[in-house]
């Protein structure tokens, strides 16, 4: 089996790279570092599904893959850098599904998320949780619609056009209520905000919210999956709570 093919093997958010015309052609790929760009901050979800996958892949392939980080944007910032980078694949952009919509966020952004990349793998499906502070008294997606309801709630993002952005409008226009979206560079901004009460609720990865969650610093209200995640097996679907098209991964 060639180097690359236990590439697109081992690499398990989507990962892709601009088009690839020079590999076909050089056979002793990789001969030097990789690249790989996340377009959101450290400790978000995406972030930490890449590098555990990525840390492999380097020790197997024999190169270093060097992963950075450039918030911003909902992930524009990065994902054009990388739309821009010489295209002989040494440079990698791990993205989640949001990427489709960044034309719909960004009407100007400077690449087209079809055109100019190249799909490699998907590294898997990661839901969104939605969290509150304990402090607020909500503890279930029940009491968050009526409260959002009875008054404007605020919710945090990682960006406008990031997956936490639309998770949060998918659910928000399900259950009918209005709310003010203050975005942040990224998820682990955003989940700060929320845990001091600055923020009312947000709808975040599930990789990124669980640490929070299991110490009891967020309350989790509903998971976006269409099923329960087995991380946490009692949170329920927001389609359980009749809440129809609210789920998102």
């Amino acid at each position: 089996m060639t180097t690359r093919r236990r590439f697109l093997r081992l690499a398990g958010s989507a990962l892709a790279t601009p088009a690839l015309p020079t590999l076909a052609r050089a056979q002793s790929w990789p001969a030097k570092s990789i690249r790989a760009m996340i377009p959101f901050s450290a400790g978000s979800s995406l972030d930490i599904v890449g590098r555990i996958v990525l840390d492999p892949v380097s020790s197997q392939l024999g190169q270093p893959i060097v992963v950075e980080n450039r918030g911003g944007a909902g992930g524009t910032i990065g994902s054009a850098m990388v739309a821009k980078a010489e295209p002989d694949g040494y440079t990698l952009l791990i993205n989640a599904s949001a990427r489709s919509a960044a034309p719909a966020a960004y009407p100007n952004v400077s690449y087209d998320p079809a055109r100019d990349f190249s799909a490699v793998i998907p590294f898997g499906t990661i839901p969104n949780v939605t969290v509150i502070s304990p402090a607020k008294g909500i503890k279930t997606i029940g009491e968050l619609v009526t409260a959002a309801k009875a008054g404007s709630l605020t919710y945090a993002s990682a960006g406008v056009g990031s997956a936490t952005h639309w998770a949060a409008e998918r659910l928000r226009v399900s259950a009918g209520f209005k709310a003010v979206h203050v975005p942040f560079r990224g998820g682990p901004e955003a989940l700060t905000e929320v845990t001091t009460g600055r923020v009312d609720f947000t709808c975040m990865g599930m990789s990124a919210a669980l640490g929070f969650i299991r110490d009891g610093q967020l309350i989790p209200l509903a998971v976006s999956s269409a099923k329960r995640s087995s991380a946490l097996p009692d949170v329920p679907t927001p389609l359980e709570a009749g809440l129809a098209d609210s789920d998102y991964n």
